[in-house]
């Protein structure tokens, strides 16, 4: 496996255990190797993206209770 899908599989598992309170996740690499470096990059792109949308949805949450 070459040195860059070694890094996009640890930043796929540094994504996913970002998430506080979760139990910490793990990837065999075995598991992976048959994708592509663009098929672990879109992966990443999306975790980023699921991200950044529960930040949003987040702070939707939070506005409401706002004082005026």
């Amino acid at each position: 496996m070459s040195d860059t899908k070694k890094a996009l599989l640890a930043d796929i598992e540094k994504l996913l255990n970002a998430y506080e309170g979760q139990k910490p996740t793990s990837i065999d690499p075995a598991l992976l190797s048959f994708m592509d470096e663009q098929t672990l990059r879109s992966i990443i792109a999306s975790l980023l993206a699921q991200k950044e949308k529960a930040v949003e949805d987040n702070l939707e949450w939070l506005e409401q209770f706002k004082k005026y």
